[in-house]
């Protein structure tokens, strides 16, 4: 599962971030750990506040203060990325790491035209002219699915819809074609129709640009539809990783299958679908031990006093003591 510095393009190793607060430092992520291959679709899920949004801002070094990276690595083609000044991450981010957020309002500046938004990043990224600058912002409107694009190219934001913006977004992030794209929840404004447009979009053009993709979604059915594996976190943690069949299939987490459970199955007759009672742990309370524990249905004493390191399960892994051997006897 582990690969070494040159194989995947996108390691992350113990990553941790704190938020200092006057009642103390509260621990959003703790000790994330996961790689990504090139071409490669990495499906990020789980309830609001697991940390998932937090795991992509880590990434591209866009957390909010005071929130901060308080330990671990992340590693970026053989290169530590998570020490660099804001000046190089900038330069990392506009042209190796593409990003998608959830509101594609909040991407765009409503002051210029999608063109010249386009053409400034190629511009500074790529080495070409002004006219071909143009050419390749066209031709990535029309590759993101733009009705034509050498009109549209010339108006503003707010002349487009919802989801043809979430295009121009998705067209703005590949412009100088990264390696990484950290989407972070981007159909959750679109309606179900829209969203199905470009969950199939992205993974075209992540196929033809051969770009690795972090998916962040809390939506399980656009995690099936989409990735190669899947990172389940709960609380700052991850509890399941693994290839997205399986861990959709033959959840080994207690939690993922609670989360499998409340996912309505076409062709099942089921009466009522399960829910996980409880909430998820707030950060200035969280339970010892297994932060789940609380809401588990099969939690053993040693589950309220240590944390469960991911182990593997068949072909995922879990972190779950259900699965340690000394923890059941």
């Amino acid at each position: 599962m582990t690969t070494n510095h040159k194989e995947a393009l996108l390691q992350v190793r113990e990553l941790s971030v704190e938020f200092p607060t006057r009642q103390g430092v509260l621990k959003a992520l703790d000790r994330v750990s996961f790689d990504i291959a090139p071409g490669e679709i990495l499906g990020v899920v789980g309830e609001s506040g697991a940390g998932k949004s937090l795991t992509g801002a880590a990434l591209i070094g866009l957390l909010e203060p005071p929130g901060r990276v308080s330990g671990g690595e992340i590693w970026f083609e053989g290169q530590r990325i998570d020490n660099l000044s804001a000046a190089a991450m900038r330069a990392l981010r506009g042209k190796k790491i593409g990003a998608i957020f959830q509101d594609p309002l909040t991407s765009l500046n409503p002051l210029f035209t999608v063109g010249q938004q386009l053409t400034e990043t190629i511009l500074a990224h790529l080495p070409l002219n002004a006219a071909q600058a143009r050419e390749r912002a066209i031709d990535l409107l029309r590759q993101t699915g733009i009705p034509a694009p050498e009109a549209r190219i010339d108006q503003y934001p707010h002349q487009f819809s919802g989801g043809m913006r979430q295009r121009v977004v998705i067209a703005l992030a590949l412009a100088a074609e990264p390696k990484l794209i950290v989407a972070d929840e981007p159909t959750t404004a679109l309606d179900v129709s829209i969203q199905a447009q470009i969950i199939q979009l992205l993974k075209r053009v992540c196929r033809q640009h051969g770009a690795a993709v972090m998916l962040v979604t809390h939506d399980m059915g656009v995690i099936a539809e989409t990735c190669d594996r899947v990172a389940v976190m709960y609380a700052g943690r991850v509890v399941e990783l693994g290839p997205v069949q399986q861990v959709i299939h033959c959840p080994a987490h207690p939690y993922t299958i609670g989360l499998m459970g409340s996912i309505p199955a076409m062709d099942e007759d089921r009466e009522r679908l399960q829910q996980i009672d409880g909430a998820m742990p707030r950060l200035n309370a969280m339970p010892g031990g297994c932060a789940f524990h609380p809401r588990c249905p099969q939690a053993l004493p040693r589950c309220k006093q240590d944390v469960p390191p991911l182990v593997e399960v068949g072909a995922t892994r879990a972190a779950c003591w259900l699965h340690h051997a000394e923890a059941r006897a």
